[in-house]
Formats: C-alpha cells, sequence, structure tokens
C-alpha cells in the first residue's frame, strides 16, 4: 500500500523544538582536489545496508564539478568521484566510470553495493546527449569487478535499469525546469530486505494524476529475472511536498526506516515553516503502512541562523549520516542573489559526519562521528 505524509503531519511540527545539527563554523581545509566541489555522497555498502570494508578500504562517491564560481552551475557538468574516507579525511581517487559513449549528459545521485567480488552502481542518468543542460532523469546502473587494489575497475556500460513504466509515477523528461520544482524520476538507492532477501531500489519520485504542483514520492523497483519492475510507490507527499530527494530505506530492529530530505521552499506555501532537513517514517513491513517519525516526520535540520548550512543527507545502516556543507557562515542573513557572493558561503565539501539514535517511532540526532 503506499502511505501518504499528510499536511496534519507537517502541521505537528513544532519550530521551537526541531531538533538542530551542530553549527558548521566555516569551510575547514580539505585533502579533496582543489578547484573541484562535492555534494551528494553516499558510501559503498554492503548488501545488508552497512559501509562496506573494502580490502580495509573505506569507499564513497560523491558528485563533483569543476568550480565555475557559481554553485548553480554545478548541476550542468555532475559527474562521479570516487573518495576513500581515511583517518577521518577524504581523498579523491578520480571519476568512477570511465568516458563511455552515453545518450545522457550528466551523472546525477545514487547508490552503490559490493557483494565482496564486484560493485555495483546505480545512479541518476540526467539531460540528454542531444541538447545541453536538460532535467530529464532515468534510473540507470553500471557494474564492475574489484581489482587488486580494493578498488572497482572493468566497468560495464551504464544501462537502464527500468524499462517498463507504469501509470502511478510522473516520467521527469521534461527538459525545461527550474531547481525545486521539477519533476523526479531519479537517486536510485539499493536495499535488500532481510525478511526475504528480495532487492529493491527505492528513488525519488513524483506522484501521477495529482492535481496538486506538490506531488513528491519514495519510489520502488523489485528485481525480478528479466530486470527491475515498479510497483507502487512506498510514501506520496501529494498537496505536501514537491521533493523528497535522495529516499533510500533502513533496516533497524525489525523495522524499515524510509527517508529523505527535503527543502523549505519545496513544501506547499502554507507548509513552508517547515525546514530544510532530513524526514522520515516507519513501518512495520516495507510495504507499509509508514507512521511518521518523532510525529511530523522530521528526524533533523540545520541551525536556524544557517538554515543552509548542509543538506543531502543519507543515513547507514549503522545509522551513521553523512551530507555536504551548502551555505554557511550566513548567520541569519539571507543568501546573497549575486552568484559570486553565494559562492563566497558555498562549502561543496563533505560536511561532519552525524550519527542518529533509534527507538521505535523516535529518531533523533546523537554524537558527530569522529573518525
Amino acid at each position: 500500500m503506499t502511505t501518504a505524509w499528510t499536511a496534519d503531519c507537517v502541521r505537528k511540527l513544532d519550530v521551537a523544538r526541531i531538533p538542530r545539527i551542530p553549527i558548521i563554523e566555516e569551510k575547514a581545509p580539505t585533502t579533496l582536489e582543489a578547484g573541484r566541489v562535492y555534494w551528494d555522497m553516499w558510501p559503498i555498502q554492503d548488501q545488508d545496508g552497512f559501509i562496506a570494508s573494502i580490502q580495509e578500504r573505506e569507499l564513497w562517491m560523491a558528485l563533483t564539478a569543476p568550480d565555475r564560481g557559481d554553485p548553480g552551475l554545478r548541476h550542468f557538468e555532475a559527474k562521479i568521484r570516487l573518495i576513500e574516507r581515511k583517518a577521518g579525511n577524504w581523498f579523491d581517487l578520480g571519476d568512477v566510470l570511465p568516458d563511455f559513449r552515453v545518450d545522457y549528459e550528466r551523472e546525477w545521485a545514487g547508490s552503490a553495493v559490493t557483494d565482496g567480488e564486484g560493485v555495483s552502481l546505480y545512479f541518476t542518468a540526467a539531460g540528454t546527449d542531444q541538447r545541453s543542460g536538460g532535467y530529464q532523469q532515468r534510473l540507470v546502473e553500471a557494474h564492475a569487478i574489484i581489482g587488486s587494489n580494493g578498488l572497482p575497475e572493468a566497468w560495464t556500460a551504464p544501462r537502464a535499469s527500468i524499462s517498463e513504466f507504469t501509470p502511478e509515477y510522473m516520467l521527469a523528461n521534461a527538459h525545461e525546469g527550474e531547481a525545486g520544482k521539477i519533476k523526479a524520476f531519479r537517486d536510485p538507492a539499493y536495499f535488500r530486505d532481510p525478511a526475504d532477501g528480495h532487492e529493491y531500489l527505492i528513488f525519488t519520485a513524483s506522484l501521477a494524476g495529482s492535481g496538486s504542483d506538490y506531488n513528491g514520492a519514495v519510489g520502488i523497483a523489485r528485481r525480478t529475472d528479466i530486470g527491475w519492475k515498479l510497483l507502487p510507490p512506498l510514501i506520496h507527499a501529494d498537496g505536501v511536498n514537491n521533493e523528497l530527494e535522495r529516499a533510500h530505506v533502513v533496516y533497524h530492529k525489525g523495522s524499515y526506516y524510509a527517508f529523505w530530505v527535503t527543502q523549505r521552499s519545496t513544501f506547499a506555501p502554507d507548509l513552508n515553516h517547515a525546514p530544510n532537513g532530513l524526514y522520515g517514517m516507519v513501518s512495520d513491513g516495507l510495504f507499509g503502512e509508514y507512521r511518521p517519525l518523532n510525529g511530523s516526520g522530521l528526524v533533523v535540520a540545520n541551525p536556524e541562523e544557517e538554515p543552509l548550512q548542509s543538506y543531502s543527507w543519507f543515513v547507514t545502516r549503522e545509522l551513521v549520516v553523512s551530507s555536504f556543507v551548502d551555505f554557511c557562515g550566513l548567520k541569519g542573513k539571507p543568501l546573497p542573489t549575486n552568484p559570486d557572493e553565494a559562492n563566497k558561503r558555498f562549502g561543496g565539501v563533505p560536511a561532519p559526519l552525524l550519527n542518529l539514535t533509534i527507538d521505535g517511532d523516535r529518531c533523533e540526532l546523537a554524537e558527530t562521528v569522529e573518525a
């Protein structure tokens, strides 16, 4: 069944009691590549959802682009890079995929999983090679073997994960668009259900047949003998929010936790008291019915004086939360509209890792991960 994340849930959000992420004081020095920005991170995970150790290496992936001095331009040059976390620092190991001849323009977010012998990458093919700057989105995948150095190699050419579409989902096939208002068919996140071993892709979607501009959804597809098959969405936010981004499911102590991120600007106008944050719902089974975490669905948000400091939170089985530094150091001031001024506040690096604690329908922030 599909569960609704309703306006009544969001109205339960008490602004005075929002759980806040600690302030990121300044953009810290980075061991990553100079002249490049990084965002939308995810680790290579094992099939149970834990951060994998591949020959004692902790490997992650992130969207990257050259720093053009305007943060908004990064989305149109995005490419996935392999990064390694070692002794609390991040190191850029280069592009994940070789330069295959493909029919899309750029690479947007996804997930990666290893079975111990190979790595499967599920990601978003954005745009089209026929015309630059489009917002078209498809779910695609590529597969590699693990080399003697612990790194993925010999990648297969990317191919579409979904070939047959169902009427519950809007296709994200429009070329024109505007950030925050486009429709979604992106961010595939691998999940294997421990109850029966079935494999799924959880993804950011848009509900078809809606009468609202705010029709975000959490989509799901199941692996079959003939490929991935779309199933009805797990959750929808019809009339509530346009984008339930980076949607993914974490299994914890017998329950299923669906997480997503979203922004104040993508809520319906009468609900935009809700902040940029990590949101989620919990169910006793993968297919619902889901209950909003903490009563409203909000798990954590940026500090009130720095509402844009980080974004794109992703939760692992260990309840480690990654994100990237977005715009920090604003100290309560609005984001400058001038790209040069905005760029001075743009982080474009990994944010400090966080931990969550979960007790049934309660999900809260724990201490920052130190190493």
